[in-house]
């Protein structure tokens, strides 16, 4: 048996904003635009790794109103959970991110327990990550 990550939904204000920033600025290749509504799922992806989605979302898409409301005041106040990107470069990644406009919340640097690393904000305030594996 073997289990993958297939999905991961990252909560966003606008959908429309944010997807320069995860195509342009890290690399991404929208994959699918689904709409239902008013709301839009849009799933961006890499040929790293294939059949791993990130789709990008409002926080009242596919949820109560009360719900909505709640994600939408953790997104406001930058409480929703980081993501890590992989890259094996992460100084040329951190060029390329930095070159597009993100806001740099931390430039690379070595990590005591490891990998070197850099942590930028999307559109919407979520914190962005980007670590490389330390060399043996």
């Amino acid at each position: 048996m073997t289990i993958a990550l297939q999905y991961l939904n990252i909560t966003v204000n606008d959908v429309d904003e944010s997807i320069p920033f995860y195509r342009d600025a890290l690399g991404l290749e929208v994959q699918n635009d689904v709409a239902s509504g008013e709301f839009r799922w849009v799933t961006l992806g890499s040929d790293a790794q294939p059949g791993l989605g990130l789709v990008l979302s409002v926080p009242h898409a596919g949820r109560s109103q009360a719900d909505g409301d709640a994600l939408q005041e953790l997104l406001t106040k930058g409480s929703l959970p980081l993501f890590v990107f992989r890259s094996d470069d992460v100084d040329a990644a951190f060029e390329r991110v930095r070159a597009w406009g993100a806001e740099v919340l931390q430039e690379p640097m070595d990590q005591g327990y490891g990998p070197r690393d850099c942590a930028f904000r999307d559109p919407s305030g979520n914190t962005v990550r980007i670590a490389q594996a330390p060399t043996a």
